[in-house]
């Protein structure tokens, strides 16, 4: 079987959907392709990775965040506190390696999104990281988003 056929198109427009439903409800586009492709990194994802990169640029994110984004942590004042709040919980939703999303995560990310805009926050963190997973399964090579 070829591993490009092992997404259902009707699976991959609900994927869509849901991607699609979470950034709106976000409404910060550029926040948004921050977390993506932070969490596309953590996951190795070149595809999303390469997409996601032109997305950013596309909504204005700046070269800057986009070189750091890797260190954020340590990029000094490169990044809001919103920004870090929800980079933070976009690495712990991607990286369940203790089981559970901390509690000062979560509160940090509540302390800056109201309670809709948390949900498309880890709604979007959740889409992604299931983008990822098929787009590394199927091993699709970047190169075919265009903005």
């Amino acid at each position: 079987m070829s591993r490009t056929n092992l997404l259902d198109r009707e699976v991959g427009q609900a994927m869509s959907a849901v991607s699609a439903a979470a950034k709106a409800g976000l409404g910060d586009p550029a926040l948004a392709e921050l977390v993506v492709i932070r969490a596309s990194q953590l996951n190795h994802c070149a595809f999303c990775l390469d997409l996601h990169l032109a997305l950013a640029r596309k909504h204005g994110v700046s070269e800057k965040q986009l070189d750091l984004l890797a260190a954020w942590e340590e990029a000094g004042d490169v990044f809001s506190e919103r920004e870090r709040a929800a980079l933070a919980l976009a690495e712990a939703v991607t990286v369940l390696t203790e089981g559970f999303v901390p509690d000062e995560v979560y509160d940090r990310a509540a302390a800056h999104f109201d309670a809709a805009r948390l949900a498309h926050l880890i709604g979007l963190v959740v889409a992604i990281n299931n983008w990822n997973r098929v787009m590394v399964t199927r091993r699709i090579p970047p190169g075919g988003y265009t903005p």
